[in-house]
């Protein structure tokens, strides 16, 4: 009897040591991302976003930026940026990555004419939209939990209203996301 229990007692110590030594893995079923930039909300904007994980080192997502801030909404009064993003983590989905993404953007183009004695002749403001390509770096760390933080930093081009006195030739994207995979 000694030994029948001596023997369980000895298995159950090992399974339990071999459980402890696993890392808790993400489940793979577990492809959503919901997000939202915490730095653009701190500056007077609502930046939310669904990413869709495709496997363990891709996937694709779209952000939707809105000012609610009259400073940032005088010039940009939106962007739609859908993205494709490569990772380079050892766990799933995660860890330094790069995207390539495209922006629908609106903003306002303010133009002013002057004369030769730089009198204002005309002012003339116009919203713009405009569609740009552009490349971004970043990194994200999840937890077991599939809570997760997000640094992110990206810049492109817009491709068909570009002019001489246009100020918004390139346009930037930055993030300091937190939010959930499920």
């Amino acid at each position: 009897m000694k030994k029948i229990i001596l023997a369980a007692f000895l298995s159950l110590s090992i399974l339990g040591v071999n459980a402890q030594e696993t890392e808790p893995v993400q489940d793979v079923q577990d492809r959503n991302e919901f997000k939202i930039n915490a730095l653009y909300l701190v500056l007077g904007a609502i930046d939310v976003t669904y990413e869709r994980l495709l496997n363990e080192e891709s996937g694709v997502g779209v952000s939707v930026f809105i000012p609610f801030d009259d400073e940032i909404n005088g010039d940009i009064n939106y962007y739609i940026s859908p993205y494709y993003r490569f990772y380079f983590g050892k766990k799933y989905a995660t860890g330094f990555f790069v995207e390539g993404f495209g922006m629908l953007n609106s903003y306002n183009n303010n133009t002013v004419a002057f004369n030769s004695d730089f009198d204002i002749i005309s002012t003339n403001e116009k919203n713009v939209t405009d569609f740009a390509l552009g490349i971004g770096v970043g990194g994200k760390w999840v937890t077991s939990r599939g809570m997760f933080a997000e640094v992110n930093f990206g810049v492109g081009r817009n491709l068909f209203n570009n002019n001489e006195f246009d100020d918004y030739e390139i346009v930037g994207k930055a993030a300091i996301s937190i939010g959930i995979r499920f």
